[in-house]
């Protein structure tokens, strides 16, 4: 059951995250009364979800649950999260990871630039003031930095972030796009959802944070996920110029 004093909804994908799940839950819950969690769990086997529920007995309505059978993805996850979210009558609606390489507090301030209308998306930027990432190898930042020049030259999105995963996204952004159509499902999914929006004539904006390296767990990026960003924008591009998005 929805708190019905919350207006905002963070959606936490999650595989293998039950030490930061422990430690992320109870830090969001005392940082913000008017922000309700929800964890989307793709069965993970280090029982993340059993932790879940043993906290939801202590926040009960402001936390919440969707379990997965097996690995299925962070775009589906994310699909999944916008639904529950949508169903449920939340208005700001916010992606963020488990592990505090997004650092919570500054969830606010991107809930902040949505409800005060300066924006319909608010992206948590690592690019918009230089760039601010801590403890990633020069290789990865290498890879990353590049792979946003190359989404924005092919997609003309107006960010410096193209493939941020911290945000907050209005419901009527989600309303307006048919998320049956959701094509990407690794980390280009966050290129796609930025474009739809940019099409559909929605606002987007970059607030700077400082990414943090996680400390517990193991990154998901694999060579997979990177072919799949490489062949998406041009899909997109050319979905979007056949006027089929």
């Amino acid at each position: 059951m929805k708190n019905q004093n919350s207006t905002s909804l963070a959606i936490i994908p999650t595989y293998n995250e039950v030490d930061n799940v422990k430690r992320l839950v109870p830090y969001m819950m005392d940082m913000d009364e008017s922000v309700d969690v929800l964890i989307v769990d793709d069965g993970s086997p280090d029982g993340t979800a059993a932790a879940v529920k043993r906290l939801q007995e202590t926040y009960k309505e402001r936390l919440h649950l969707i379990e997965r059978e097996g690995k299925l993805g962070l775009g589906t996850a994310y699909v999944a999260g916008f639904r529950y979210a949508l169903d449920k009558g939340y208005t700001y609606i916010c992606e963020m990871d488990a592990d505090f390489s997004h650092d919570p507090d500054d969830l606010p301030k991107l809930i902040e630039q949505v409800r005060s209308g300066s924006s319909d998306l608010a992206i948590g930027s690592r690019y918009c003031d230089g760039i601010s990432i801590i403890n990633w190898p020069l290789s990865r930042l290498f890879l990353s930095y590049a792979a946003n020049v190359y989404a924005r030259f092919i997609t003309g999105l107006p960010v410096k972030d193209t493939t941020a995963g911290f945000k907050c996204i209005h419901r009527k952004v989600l309303e307006s796009i048919d998320l049956s159509k959701i094509r990407s499902n690794g980390y280009s999914f966050q290129i796609e959802m930025h474009f739809r929006a940019f099409k559909a004539g929605f606002r987007l904006s970059e607030v700077s944070i400082i990414f943090r390296e996680r400390t517990e767990g193991v990154s998901k990026m694999s060579k997979k996920i990177v072919f799949e960003a490489v062949w998406m924008v041009w899909m997109l591009k050319i979905r979007s110029i056949l006027r089929i998005l």
